[in-house]
């Protein structure tokens, strides 16, 4: 199974998911999904190689995640290959996303993404999440196979307004993790997330401060 079932496999995990996404959108979707592949080969941008389950496991995955996306503006630490950023933006173009991560091949290749699909609701920053000053902290970051959530919460804490959380992607649910958060940081929900295609679990952590000062 290569790129030729891309569109089948998309309309097919979209309906099962209840996503009702346009045609533009969709073309949008596989245009990513092609470019990754394509730098992929090049840039190690992710672990996913086989193209059959590409549809799946990054375009889906990522937008398993939508219906607590509820911030006008959601920032992604550890942006990687623009998961879950990329697809969030081209399906929710109302909102911005600002894509974060330390390495230059990544972000150089965000950056090629936003110019290739004209993405305008999309920023990309190049470096260390404890070195990022943004103009006014966030309401809601995600991360998707990032880091341990205690690094999470140590390194992008101060990023985050009182209130707001982290939209934590895992696959299977991280007790150890969980255990290992700093007392003034809990699991205020967690969801198990249906990503049609795919194997094995995956969970969102939505994980917020216990102490809210102010």
């Amino acid at each position: 199974m290569t790129q030729t079932h891309w569109p089948r496999q998309l309309r097919e995990g979209l309906a099962e998911m209840q996503l009702s996404l346009n045609e533009s959108q969709q073309q949008q979707l596989l245009a990513f999904l092609a470019l990754l592949n394509k730098w992929n080969r090049a840039y190690n941008l992710t672990a996913v190689r086989d193209e059959s389950e590409m549809v799946s496991r990054q375009l889906l995955d990522s937008l398993s995640i939508l219906p607590w996306v509820t911030t006008e503006h959601l920032l992604d630490v550890g942006a990687g290959g623009g998961l879950p950023g990329i697809p969030l933006a081209i399906v929710l173009p109302e909102k911005r996303f600002t894509l974060l991560d330390s390495n230059g091949k990544k972000t150089r290749f965000l950056n090629q993404c936003v110019l290739e699909l004209g993405l305008k609701n999309v920023d990309v920053i190049h470096g260390r999440a404890e070195d990022c000053k943004p103009e006014q902290p966030f309401s809601q970051i995600s991360s998707r196979a990032f880091t341990a959530l205690d690094n999470i919460v140590a390194w992008c804490g101060g990023l985050l307004v009182n209130e707001g959380s982290f939209l934590a992607m895992k696959g299977q649910f991280p007790d150890d993790e969980v255990a290992a958060l700093p007392a003034d940081w809990q699991v205020s929900s967690s969801h198990s997330l249906n990503v049609p295609g795919a194997g094995g679990e995956r969970h969102l952590l939505v994980v917020a401060r216990t102490v809210r000062h102010g």
